[in-house]
């Protein structure tokens, strides 16, 4: 597979810094507010089950909205908040075009999920939208020929590959079921969306030179050559002059 350069003029440019500072910006306003609805929470005495996913449960229903904002304590906040940052600065700046369909498809879409084949329990936290996101990222990387898609894929899995094992039922009070569906549904949207957020690649001399029409050369069967003798150009056939002497 070719890896193509991108354009030094776009991924260089003073509009390409400033939408990283603008992703960088809005990844950690949204980390400060799950900072902000934790210290509210704990300050107030406030529990998450009121506001949880609880499965098929008319109540727990509200949850789909409230429950990627609330963590269980300090730790759970905590392990959530860098890879939120991360993987969130990455979508923005790398995927503008596609974070404004894929952010509320994996923040809504693992509640909603769970909510219907979910085990009973009260599902909280935001890595469902780290797992939608990081599928998405990584899997993007993966069918895409530009440098950079390929480098943050790899660097996301890197720092976080040890998170597909959050999508197995192999420990306790881990919502698996919230992680493996929001995985789906951002790997599902890299592909549905493989063809957005394409960046203009580097156009070399050579490439010019090959999108001009090049010269046609004469066809042989084109040519135009003297009819043979006894044949006029427009081929119908002449009279041959005859050798025999006339009758006098």
């Amino acid at each position: 597979m070719q890896i193509e350069h991108l354009d030094p003029a776009y991924s260089g440019s003073s509009r390409a810094h400033a939408n990283f500072t603008l992703a960088v910006k809005l990844a950690l306003a949204f980390v400060g507010v799950l900072w902000l609805i934790h210290f509210s929470n704990f300050a107030l005495d406030l529990g998450p089950e009121e506001l949880g996913l609880r499965p098929r449960e008319w109540p727990g229903l509200v949850g789909v909205l409230f429950a990627p904002l609330l963590h269980a304590n300090f730790e759970h906040l905590l392990s959530n908040s860098l890879p939120m940052l991360v993987v969130g600065t990455t979508m923005l700046y790398l995927y503008p075009r596609a974070s404004p369909r894929v952010l509320p498809a994996v923040y809504l879409g693992p509640g909603l999920a769970v909510w219907l084949v979910g085990r009973s329990a009260v599902h909280i936290g935001a890595s469902g939208i780290i797992y939608g996101l990081v599928a998405y990222v990584m899997l993007a990387g993966l069918i895409r020929r530009d440098r950079r898609a390929i480098g943050a894929a790899l660097l996301v899995c890197f720092m976080y590959g040890t998170l597909v094992w959050g999508v197995l039922p192999i420990r306790t009070g881990v919502s698996w079921e919230t992680h493996l569906a929001a995985a789906l549904i951002g790997g599902a949207l890299a592909l549905a969306f493989r063809r957005m957020d394409i960046p203009p690649r580097k156009r070399y001399s050579w490439d010019d030179e090959s999108a001009e029409p090049a010269e046609l050369e004469p066809d042989d069967d084109l040519v135009e050559r003297d009819p043979p003798p006894g044949e006029a150009r427009d081929g119908h056939s002449l009279a041959a002059p005859s050798s025999e002497p006339r009758s006098r």
